[in-house]
């Protein structure tokens, strides 16, 4: 049985206005006989229509949109077919997140239950904003998890697919259904975090850290601010517990990324 590749790909470059650059950081796994995209990223119609993402965003995070930063363009260049992405695994629902979905549309979209209801809903002013409809307008294969089948280091999970073990682990906080997700290597775990945090610094044991303008739109974006700080909390207790066993990484460090996507490890490319 060969061991699972796993590529880092940027699947949104975005220069905020007042910030240091920061990534969408997606990951790719090859699993033998099929292609799991965790995360997507923008996607090629919001490259080719950008009005779609909104003002508010395109000025204030200032994308850089190109199709060979989209994630079906850098899996051709890796060599794969797009069409044998089979899985798609989502942290959440954003639009920085979800833009790719239309570009497998064959794929299974698995995301937790509380996320699926509240992008279907948008019953708030935040949720109207950060959830864009046109994404998923194709109409998705959806596979929404509502119930933890699995414990996953003292997290409740819920497995997506065995070998590698891939599973969600719920971090409600940034969004209602907002997770992690977890996938195994041979002699360690990868757990991608999402949006939990945007900043390396804040994953600091001994003196948390993050830039005031990062910290400040993170208190904006997030639906519970005060719960999003109390899972930060447990995923720090996760490091200080197995340093060596876990990698957690977020979503938009481009310091996380930037180690992760050059690192020789194993398969991980």
């Amino acid at each position: 049985m060969s061991v699972p590749t796993v590529h880092h790909l940027d699947c949104a470059p975005m220069h905020p206005v007042g910030g240091a650059p920061l990534v969408a950081h997606c990951l790719l796994v090859e699993t033998g006989s099929s292609l799991v995209l965790i995360d997507t990223g923008l996607g090629s119609a919001d490259v080719a229509d950008p009005r779609r993402l909104g003002t508010f965003f395109r000025r204030t995070m200032r994308p850089q949109l190109a199709m060979e930063h989209t994630a079906y363009h850098q899996i051709r260049a890796l060599g794969y077919d797009p069409r044998d992405v089979q899985d798609i695994v989502l942290t959440h629902l954003d639009l920085d997140h979800a833009g790719g979905l239309a570009d497998f549309p064959d794929a299974r979209v698995h995301v937790m239950a509380d996320e699926y209801r509240a992008a279907m809903r948008r019953d708030t002013r935040l949720d109207a904003g950060r959830y864009v409809t046109a994404q998923w307008i194709h109409g998705p294969r959806w596979t929404v998890h509502d119930t933890a089948d699995s414990n996953w280091h003292g997290f409740a999970a819920s497995r997506v697919l065995r070998f590698p073990d891939v599973l969600m682990v719920p971090l409600p906080g940034h969004t209602r259904g907002h997770c992690a997700v977890a996938v195994q290597q041979p002699d360690r775990w990868l757990l991608h975090t999402g949006d939990a945090y945007f900043f390396h610094g804040e994953m600091d044991l001994r003196r948390p850290r993050c830039p005031r303008p990062l910290a400040l739109h993170q208190r904006l974006v997030a639906e519970n601010h005060g719960q999003r700080l109390t899972q930060l909390d447990r995923l720090r207790e996760l490091r200080r517990a197995d340093p060596r066993l876990i990698r957690i990484f977020s979503s938009h460090d481009a310091q996380e990324f930037a180690a992760l996507s050059t690192e020789s490890f194993g398969h991980v490319r």
